[in-house]
Parts: C-alpha cells; structure tokens; sequence
C-alpha cells in the first residue's frame, strides 16, 4: 500500500502552518519550503480549507492559517479525508467492480481489513501536534529565519 501525494501534501501544509504559528503564509512559501509544485498544493489546500483543517482568506494581508488548534487535527482524519480509497485489494471495491471468482469466501480480504484497521487506529493515535516534538528542527529546514522572522 502506498498513500498518495495528495494527502501526503495535506500533512505537509498543516505541519508548514502549525510550525508558523499564527502567521499567515501563502501558498507559493509552503510550495518553495518543500520544492512541490504550487499548482498541486493549490487543490490540496482548497480541499484543506473546505473541510475545516484551515482558513484561506483572500485580498491584501490575506493567506493561509490554521482553523483548528494542531493538538485537535487526528491523523487518522486526515488520511481518511484525503485517500481517495482504502481498497487494498480487487475485492474492496464491491461485487460490481471485482471479477476475482473467490471473492466473498477469501480470507485474504478478511485479513487485509483487519491490517487496514490496525493501520488506520495506530494514525488515529496520533495528531498534528505530535508531528511536531522536533519543530525547532523542521523550522531549521523549512522556515528561513534571518532577522526579520519566518517567511510568512
């Protein structure tokens, strides 16, 4: 199984934001400190502030800030907002989709559910704020902080 870029960008713009703090930053910093194309990162933090991780305000001294405090964003949320599916296998995607003949009497499907879920509780014991015990490092890498501050 491999996540997508998608929501791997989702987490990487909340860790960018919360290491901020109450800064605001724009889309094209948070697309420099990771050298990601900001035409990606664009739909990925649309997608953000739709579903409430962040607020995006627009016109002159606008940006992008956290909407919710990082000790309160579940990992777990993310991922499950962010995938567009969890069908490890043919059969997760239903009869109509699935042309395996053992399907609905294979263990494997069984077993891989079970694995999803064990996956999916162990991000669930996790947040934002934990991705963060190393900030004076990330901060190091991300944010250029010469005499005037962060970049945001």
């Amino acid at each position: 199984m491999q996540l997508t870029r998608y929501s791997d960008y989702a987490v990487r713009v909340l860790m960018y934001l919360a290491l901020n703090g109450r800064h605001r930053c724009t889309t094209r910093e948070i697309a420099d400190a990771y050298g990601v194309s900001e035409s990606h990162l664009t739909k990925v933090i649309h997608h953000l502030g739709e579903s409430g991780f962040i607020t995006t305000i627009r016109g002159e001294g606008g940006g992008l800030e956290m909407a919710r405090p990082v000790s309160g964003i579940n990992l777990g949320d993310v991922y499950r907002e962010f995938e567009p599916n969890f069908e490890l296998a043919e059969c997760f995607a239903g009869k109509e989709k699935c042309a395996c003949p053992i399907a609905g009497f294979c263990e494997l499907t069984r077993a891989l559910e079970l694995a999803l879920q064990a996956f999916l509780d162990v991000l669930d014991r996790y947040t934002l704020e934990d991705l963060l015990k190393s900030a004076p490092a990330l901060k190091g890498i991300l944010i250029d902080n010469d005499e005037d501050g962060p970049r945001c």
